[in-house]
């Protein structure tokens, strides 16, 4: 199991590792058009075609899909990186990533265990089995055992606190999104321009 692991936690960072320099290629681009190698407008064509397809695949990477297998103390699901287990009994922290897409919202709970394995929560039946893990580790650090790090909004989502808090966190995470896509979108063009 520790080599499943360990494997899973490599091809995550791989998978993230390049999501990120797919979203640095204007910078490339840049680099190339100042030595006259392509084109000055190069990086406002990598901006925008790389900007979406970055900003909508780095979210994705570590979302569940079928098949899933699910047992008393793990959730396990295939994802873009491929194949992922989370120890719910060795939970390390859940938050909740909010993402938009015509104008809807999508909430995924990302649960990491201890060992460093990600993996986002979007059905409903893996809700359910995280919800009781974390209830379970709320007993237990009643009794002195130290509880995993839980966002007030993944709490709140998972029906665990108060329902006030999850305007605040949408909005918050709207307004994330759009400046930074914003500012990445005026990078892009500001080297285009040079």
């Amino acid at each position: 199991m520790e080599a499943s692991t360990t494997r899973s936690v490599a091809r995550a960072r791989t998978g993230a590792a390049l999501a990120v320099a797919v979203l640095l290629l204007p910078f490339g681009g840049y680099g190339l058009a100042r030595i006259g190698a392509v084109p000055e407008s190069t990086p406002i064509f990598l901006g925008l075609l790389t900007g979406v397809g970055g900003f909508v695949m780095l979210p994705t990477l570590c979302e569940e899909r079928a098949p899933f297998r699910h047992t008393s103390s793990r959730l396990t699901a295939h994802t873009l990186t491929g194949e992922r287990s989370v120890d719910l009994n060795r939970i390390a922290g859940v938050r909740l990533l909010t993402t938009f897409s015509y104008g809807r919202t999508y909430r995924t709970l990302v649960v990491r265990d201890s060992q460093g394995v990600r993996l986002g929560v979007t059905t409903e039946r893996s809700r359910r089995k995280l919800r009781r893990a974390i209830e379970k580790a709320d007993a237990n650090s009643a009794h002195g055992v130290p509880g995993p790090r839980v966002s007030r909004a993944a709490r709140t989502y998972l029906g665990l606190a108060p329902q006030r808090g999850l305007m605040a966190h949408t909005v918050l995470a709207f307004l994330l999104v759009t400046v930074s896509a914003t500012l990445y979108v005026i990078v892009a063009v500001r080297l285009g321009g040079q």
